[in-house]
């Protein structure tokens, strides 16, 4: 069956797709332990229907692009590669914000580069809004005019921000369009709900908001007996329910779980299916499981 679609930077992609954050070893540092299952994993997302990959520079670092290059290049007409940029990582593993205009254009540059493309269909802006990455010195407006530029070159098609508070949008579409918003955002934390509600509340039309760690807290997924429970009648896993539950909040979410199992791949994409089980009072719980945990 095919998966529901959504506008996304000139695409219209699967509102499950995959995140290539898992792609790299531990830490998100590295190679993988199995690099010939990474590049399977990635095939078999596109063969169950995925059209929307989200990977960054920064992850491995330039191990997911490499990866994604080495798995789908040429890469299927209907599939958008969403990138990042606005972090380095550091010699110890850290995660440095690096937004000034010349670190920009050279994380697009090397992105162009390592992912064999002659233009990124979407970049997202990374910055410090949601307490994950520490600001960069550079002004905000001075960074996404950086990357507007960049469009306007024909290096991107299409600006994006991630991990921004509401007060960023305005602010940076006084400069160029966004396509599209990334923020934490699951059934566990609820971190980035005022984002959702600013981008739902967009004033041409609702803003595609993408959460990423999707299944944050998924120990506590598996753990929590309201949500086994509600798994259980469903006959789905709880990491399913949880996507589910993801899906049902706004029809603009786009999903992107990342996993190096190709079994595991399967499960997430039957998420949507998933949902179309979940009764109003499931969906009721599962919000009070939301607001409990948000309030604790």
């Amino acid at each position: 069956m095919p998966l529901p679609t959504v506008p996304l930077a000139g695409h219209h992609v699967g509102r499950l797709g995959y995140g290539a954050m898992q792609l790299p070893g531990p830490g998100v540092w590295g190679p993988p332990a199995d690099r010939n299952a990474a590049i399977a994993v990635l095939r078999a997302a596109v063969d169950h229907g995925v059209t929307h990959i989200d990977t960054a520079g920064f992850y491995g670092p330039h191990v997911a692009d490499e990866l994604l290059r080495e798995a789908l290049h040429p890469y299927p007409a209907d599939l958008l590669i969403a990138s990042k940029v606005g972090v380095v990582r550091g010699p110890d593993r850290s995660w440095l914000p690096a937004a000034s205009p010349s670190a920009l254009v050279e994380q697009v540059h090397d992105n162009l580069r390592r992912l064999g493309l002659d233009r990124l269909d979407l970049v997202y802006l990374r910055v410090g809004g949601d307490g994950l990455l520490d600001h960069d010195p550079t002004p905000f407006e001075e960074s996404w005019g950086t990357l507007a530029d960049l469009a306007d070159k024909g290096d991107i098609g299409h600006l994006a921000l991630s991990g921004i508070t509401p007060g960023h949008l305005p602010r940076a579409e006084d400069i160029a369009p966004v396509a599209a918003v990334q923020s934490r955002f699951s059934l566990f934390d609820r971190s980035g709900a005022a984002v959702l509600a600013a981008c739902a509340a967009h004033a041409w039309e609702p803003l595609p908001f993408v959460p990423y760690f999707p299944l944050g807290g998924a120990g506590a997924q598996r753990r929590h007996p309201r949500l086994t429970a509600i798994a259980d009648r469903v006959e789905a896993s709880a990491e399913q329910v949880a996507l589910a539950w993801l899906l049902a909040q706004h029809p603009a979410i786009l999903a992107i779980p990342g996993t190096r199992d190709a079994a595991h791949l399967a499960q997430n994409m039957a998420a949507d299916e998933v949902r179309h089980r979940l009764t109003g009072l499931d969906l009721a719980e599962l919000d009070a499981i939301a607001i409990a945990t948000a309030d604790a």
